[in-house]
């Protein structure tokens, strides 16, 4: 653990830069790693940076870790990301918002790069590239299964990680609540599109995060080849059935 996590909490608001804003449910195996990663991210932005931990039905001990990392947390009972996401964003102090999953570690880069791009008045926000934590050719071949239907229908965006402005996030209203799978896809074109009314660009933070293969590791790397109707209901985005399997099965995590 860090001993300069670089995290605040209960400070006042022209304190707070950076709101960064995690899901977690049953995430013991891999928060503590996320929440470092953010640590070394913040050492730029000593008492500026807020990291708010949203609880989801945990049984575990992600809290215990979450609050040993001096993090904001509440309690939310939702199967849906998007109300998990905006639970925390509406208590978000911070001017520029940031949202990370759980499994997933930034890199040292994130922050600074998000403030140069949202600073230099050219984007409205945007997501981050990276890479997996270990490649396969079923991995390669899955990826591929689900982001070109996703391509087709959303456009060229990038997820993973998403930042702008708080004030931006609410213009678009946050994530779309009616949506239980790709509202992040949805998300990053509703923020594109708000860009392109103001004149501004989505942009993407090449190399900004690394994440984890648990779901590969739970279900094999050829998964969706093996299930195709998964992507159906990514592109649809409202299966309680597929998304409680993608997202809320503790078996895979």
């Amino acid at each position: 653990m860090s001993e300069n996590k670089g995290f605040i909490r209960d400070g006042s608001e022209k304190d707070v830069k950076f709101s960064v804003i995690i899901p977690a449910h049953n995430e013991e195996k891999y928060i503590g790693e996320c929440l470092e990663s953010i640590a070394k991210a913040a050492q730029p932005y000593k008492n500026q940076v807020e990291v708010i931990v949203v609880l989801n039905r945990c049984t575990d001990r992600t809290e215990e870790i979450a609050k040993s990392y001096n993090c904001v947390t509440l309690e939310n009972n939702d199967k849906n990301l998007s109300k998990i996401r905006n639970a925390g964003a509406a208590l978000a102090k911070g001017e520029i918002l940031v949202t990370i999953d759980a499994d997933t570690r930034m890199t040292e880069h994130l922050l600074t790069e998000v403030e140069k791009n949202l600073t230099s008045n050219q984007y409205i926000g945007g997501g981050v590239n990276g890479n997996f934590e270990r490649v396969s050719l079923g991995i390669i071949v899955s990826t591929l299964l689900l982001i070109v239907p996703i391509l087709f229908k959303y456009g060229f965006i990038s997820v993973g990680i998403f930042w702008c402005y708080k004030k931006d996030f609410q213009a678009i209203k946050g994530f779309n609540e009616n949506m239980l799978m790709a509202e992040d896809a949805d998300f990053a074109k509703r923020l594109k599109q708000w860009g392109k009314t103001n004149g501004k660009k989505y942009g993407t933070v090449k190399n900004g995060m690394i994440t984890s293969c648990r779901r590969f590791d739970h279900y094999g790397d050829w998964v969706l080849l093996k299930r195709p109707g998964m992507i159906l209901a990514y592109l649809k985005g409202n299966n309680d059935k597929a998304a409680n399997e993608a997202y809320y099965d503790d078996q895979a995590r």
